[in-house]
């Protein structure tokens, strides 16, 4: 959800982002390399920095370059993963237990990072219905050309989106490893562009943008949340849960074309 959320407004601009798995895995051992150093403070700083940089390069490649997202995302996903592997070739452990207290943790009856999901998923919805930059996402998403006729500034709207989710691919990073205590290079963060993409799509977010709700991308995410651990708890082999998965996002169809 802490990724999916923002991604869904990048999505409703029309671009897309992949890396995020990859981001979740470098920011992991990131901080995982800098506790000892940094501080729990001083590194989660360092890994938000870290996320918003890299988003923002991605946007400024796809928003004032002109570059095709998936490349730009495509790249910068083998790209970071490489860059932690090569940083930490073994997996980390050992995270300080104030950190790591926000993985287990509750606070007002509610788990921290439940918290944390609800916050950005309140600051989401703030931005799309009261502030200019959600509806300049939308007008974007319509029609990129005639929103930079009306006077939208689209490349810096492009550009702080992909900041956006590169930040909240970090955040998620940090919120996963807090809660597991290790940061394993090779498969931390895998497949999370996928989960996140197919969400995004369940909560009816078109893959060419221009509308979309976050409270309908929320019920996606909680929907894909609850097949996954249903078909865990069936005891369902995992090549039949992908399949399902895969049943549950096309038969819907809820991005039929209209004739």
């Amino acid at each position: 959800m802490t990724i999916s959320i923002p991604f869904a407004i990048l999505l409703m601009a029309g671009k897309v982002d992949l890396s995020v798995g990859s981001m979740v895995g470098l920011s992991g051992v990131v901080a995982g390399l800098s506790f000892p150093n940094l501080g729990i403070i001083g590194t989660v700083v360092l890994v938000l920095a870290v996320g918003l940089a890299i988003g923002l390069l991605n946007g400024f490649l796809v928003g004032v370059l002109s570059m095709s997202p998936i490349i730009v995302t495509l790249g910068a996903l083998t790209l970071m993963r490489g860059l932690a592997q090569w940083l930490s070739p073994s997996p980390l452990f050992d995270f300080p237990e104030a950190f790591t207290f926000i993985g287990y943790g509750r606070l007002f009856g509610l788990p921290i990072l439940t918290l944390i999901m609800l916050t950005i998923l309140a600051l989401g919805l703030f931005v799309m219905t009261r502030t200019p930059l959600g509806r300049h996402t939308v007008a974007i998403g319509v029609n990129e050309r005639a929103a930079y006729l009306v006077g939208i500034r689209v490349k810096l709207t492009v550009m702080l989106l992909y900041g956006a989710v590169g930040m909240s691919a970090a955040l998620a990073g940090l919120m996963t490893i807090a809660r597991i205590n290790s940061a394993p290079s090779g498969t931390l963060g895998v497949g999370v562009e996928l989960s996140v993409l197919t969400a995004v799509l369940l909560g009816g977010v078109p893959f060419a943008g221009g509308r979309g709700s976050l409270l309908r991308v929320a019920l996606g995410v909680w929907l894909l949340g609850m097949l996954s651990n249903g078909l865990i708890l069936m005891n369902v082999p995992t090549t039949a849960s992908l399949m399902i998965t895969g049943f549950v996002l096309v038969l819907p169809n809820p991005h039929r074309r209209d004739h």
